[in-house]
């Protein structure tokens, strides 16, 4: 009798275990939440060691709050003086003294949609009122009151030297006003034009102020706008 071979069986291949999608994303999820507390533990030991910038951090972030709140403020403020349609007349301002002349004229800049502050004062260098209107352009504005008006003494070219050396070079303005509700000498006006000085007197003066227009629509020679307006 013949004997049977005994039948050779290879080695048992195990089929590899396959993970589902779902365990893959909770790997992925546990590796990824690894790495962040490990950057976060890094960050904060980099804090602690430069603790310095921390102050720092919160110190312009004070500053930056602030200037936040100060503008609100002024926009608000802005706000109420052209809600109330400010409008002067001229026996109104000249009653005024030479400081509230000058906080006038600021709010009558503002209610034509500048940001207008007054800066007058000792060492304002010829510049009373600095405003900025809706088109960008930057005002320097010299203030001279008159108590009588068109009857007191004219505002003569020596004033204008000092804003056509300041207004510019100092104030950085586009536009350079001497404005009074009185008059100008005769040499005070070519001068002016010729150097580029706008001059606004008592008849001008009263024409803004009681609200038909905004300054830049009663001026000649007025440089064209930095930015869009709205009305452009």
């Amino acid at each position: 009798m013949s004997r049977r071979r005994p039948v050779r069986r290879g080695p048992v291949r195990r089929r590899p275990v396959r993970r589902s999608k779902k365990q893959d994303e909770q790997v992925a999820l546990l590796v990824g939440g690894v790495v962040a507390l490990g950057l976060v533990a890094a960050a904060v030991q980099w804090l602690l060691v430069h603790w310095w910038l921390l102050v720092l951090a919160a110190v312009m972030a004070s500053v930056a709050g602030g200037l936040w709140i100060q503008q609100v403020r002024q926009r608000a403020e802005w706000q109420r003086v052209r809600a109330q349609a400010l409008r002067l007349r001229i026996a109104e301002i000249d009653a005024l003294d030479h400081r509230a002349f000058e906080f006038s004229i600021r709010d009558l800049m503002r209610r034509d949609g500048c940001s207008a502050e007054r800066i007058g004062g000792a060492g304002d260098d010829a510049c009373d009122v600095r405003a900025t209107d809706p088109a960008g352009r930057v005002w320097a504005i010299q203030c001279k009151h008159r108590r009588d008006g068109d009857r007191g003494s004219a505002v003569g070219v020596g004033v204008l030297q000092q804003v056509n050396g300041t207004a510019r070079q100092v104030h950085g303005a586009d536009i350079a006003v001497v404005l009074t509700n009185g008059r100008f000498s005769s040499k005070a006006i070519p001068w002016g034009r010729e150097h580029r000085i706008h001059l606004v007197d008592r008849r001008v003066l009263g024409e803004w102020a009681a609200g038909s227009r905004p300054l830049w629509d009663l001026l000649d020679r007025i440089p064209p706008p930095r930015r869009p307006t709205a009305l452009s």
